[in-house]
């Protein structure tokens, strides 16, 4: 047999991963009975408007404030949701977190904070160390996000920038107790990065961070690097200000590629699953992968039913050139360089949050004809690949994927089908 439609089916494999990842679908088993008492609902990311309407849909009308991406509000009924800037923070998130700071001191022993973390929340729950301004702070993002640091790297950075990532957050909180949900968008779902752990004791020292920066060349303002060397607030794991912290990472990639394989087994297809979890250089990855999809097409022969070939993770982009991109969209066409019009396979890589970098893009689809029809527009793609210039490349041939805002974040979704050559 054969996909018929492999650009919708690959679609449609996606729309299922994000929507497994709804927090709708998926939170309310995890929240406990409301308690009695004061409880305060707190929260950032991407997801996390939807998070907190799933918890109101639950609990009824909570106290909190919870801070999302612009476009990304739900309707609750009593929660307040503040929307600010991502990736780069703005001082709408600046001023939200600071009253969200305000809100939590002051509590007791007897009450309760549920924090809701989810992937974004690195940049909308901004507050600087003292010394470094809100300029500076952006400037330190934008060169992460254009170094090629993987995110844990970056994270780490930008934990000891801050006056509530690394567990400063929770103890914010203390003595108040806190039960803490979180979504996963990082490799290994380790819930000390999600985030940037803001609710997570780290091990990790600003002598790491200044490591960070010297290993990916990363140049940041000088008040920055100086608040490096009088080292941070980040709390180390076994601080007793964390002993009342419960973390939850209730969803995670893994059961999306998961639902995503199902699917596409009960549709004809046999599945293999590289991992939830990969990382490295968008335009590598797809180098490698090309490289294997080519070879099991020739070993599997004419008669061989389709295979799909999953993964999931966070793969990174070094910027080069002046053009807007992101990893999904890079990935897609390093991949259609790599594969050079190789009948019969397709392919899709999307972000399930619907923002693949900065662009309200969640990535691509690629299919035998995708380099064909750029040449007929005069659109160079390997011209687009050197430029970082991805997302104007598929725009011009009409082979984006544009979802709006998925109120979901469980990282990178990619997936290519493999079928006979003609």
């Amino acid at each position: 047999m054969t996909i018929a439609d492999p650009a919708a089916f690959l679609r449609s494999l996606f729309d299922r991963a994000v929507e497994v990842a709804d927090p709708m679908r998926s939170l309310a088993q995890h929240l406990p009975e409301k308690p009695a008492g004061r409880v305060v609902v707190v929260g950032a990311g991407k997801a996390s408007a939807r998070m907190a309407e799933a918890v109101e849909a639950v609990w009824g009308p909570c106290e909190g404030l919870v801070i999302t991406r612009y476009g990304y509000a739900r309707p609750c009924q009593a929660i307040r949701i503040v929307e600010a800037a991502h990736p780069v923070p703005d001082a709408a998130g600046l001023d939200a977190t600071t009253e969200m700071l305000d809100l939590l001191r002051g509590l007791g022993r007897d009450d309760i904070v549920l924090a809701l973390i989810s992937g974004g929340a690195s940049a909308l729950l901004t507050a600087p160390v003292e010394g470094v301004t809100l300029d500076e702070k952006r400037a330190v993002n934008q060169a992460l996000l254009d170094s090629g640091a993987p995110i844990d790297s970056m994270n780490t950075v930008r934990k000891h920038l801050s006056r509530v990532k690394g567990g400063q957050l929770a103890a914010a909180a203390h003595p108040a107790r806190m039960w803490s949900l979180m979504l996963s968008d990082v490799p290994g779902d380790d819930p000390s990065f999600i985030g940037s752990g803001p609710t997570v004791g780290d091990a990790s020292t600003p002598d790491d961070a200044l490591a960070i920066l010297t290993r990916w060349n990363i140049d940041i303002p000088p008040a920055a690097r100086q608040a490096l060397t009088q080292g941070s607030g980040v709390l180390h794991p076994s601080d007793p200000r964390l002993q009342g912290v419960t973390n939850v990472v209730y969803a995670a990639p893994s059961q999306s590629l998961a639902a995503v394989a199902e699917r596409a087994t009960a549709a004809g297809c046999q599945v293999m699953v590289l991992g939830d979890a990969l990382q490295g250089e968008a335009r590598e990855v797809a180098a490698e992968q090309a490289a294997l999809a080519l070879r099991l097409q020739a070993e599997r022969g004419t008669g061989a039913a389709p295979l799909l070939i999953l993964s999931g993770g966070e793969l990174t982009v070094t910027r080069r050139g002046d053009g807007v991109g992101g990893p999904n969209a890079e990935f897609s066409l390093a991949l259609a360089l790599a594969l050079d019009g190789a009948a019969g396979i397709h392919a899709i890589a999307c972000d399930t949050d619907g923002v693949d970098g900065a662009a309200e893009v969640a990535g691509a689809i690629i299919g035998p004809d995708t380099l064909a029809r750029a040449a007929e527009r005069g659109v160079s793609a390997a011209d687009a690949l050197a430029r970082n210039d991805a997302h104007s490349f598929f725009g011009q041939i009409g082979d984006q994927v544009v979802t709006g805002p998925t109120l979901t974040n469980v990282n990178d979704f990619r997936a290519i089908l493999v079928q006979a050559g003609s």
